[in-house]
C-alpha cells in the first residue's frame, strides 16, 4: 500500500524560500510534485526518476528543485524565488513504475497536499 504524507507548506514573501517534504511508503515507481489552484486542475511541477533525473515544469524552472533521499524515504521540493502565482495547494504523487517519469501522465497515488501562499 502506498502512502504519502506532505508537510513544509506555509505562508511566504515573494522572493522567499520554502521547502516541501513528503514521507512516502509502498512506492515503486516515479515521484513528482503537483500544485492546484482552486477552480483549476491540478498542474504538474516536477518529477524525478529512480537514477535521480529530475524533471521540471517551465514555470518552476531555474527556481525549484526536487530530489529524494532513499535512506529517509523522503521527497523534497526546495522552493527558491518563489512568486504570488505559486500560490497553491501542493501535492506529493507517486507512480506504480519507474518508467516515463517525465511524463505527468499515470500518476495513481496522492497525498493529501500542503498549504503553499506567496504574498506580495
Amino acid at each position: 500500500q502506498v502512502q504519502l504524507k506532505e508537510s513544509g507548506g506555509g505562508s511566504v514573501q515573494a522572493g522567499g524560500s520554502l521547502t516541501l517534504s513528503c514521507v512516502v511508503s509502498g512506492v515503486t515507481g516515479c515521484m513528482g510534485w503537483f500544485r492546484r489552484v482552486p477552480g483549476k486542475q491540478r498542474v504538474w511541477v516536477s518529477s524525478i526518476s529512480a537514477d535521480g533525473t529530475t524533471y521540471y515544469a517551465d514555470s518552476v524552472k531555474g527556481r525549484f528543485t526536487i530530489s529524494k533521499d532513499n535512506a529517509k524515504n523522503t521527497l523534497y521540493l526546495q522552493m527558491n524565488s518563489l512568486k504570488p502565482e505559486d500560490t497553491a495547494l501542493y501535492y506529493c504523487a507517486a507512480k506504480a513504475l519507474w518508467a516515463y517519469c517525465e511524463s505527468s501522465y499515470s500518476f495513481t497515488d496522492w497525498g493529501q497536499g500542503t498549504q503553499v501562499t506567496v504574498s506580495s
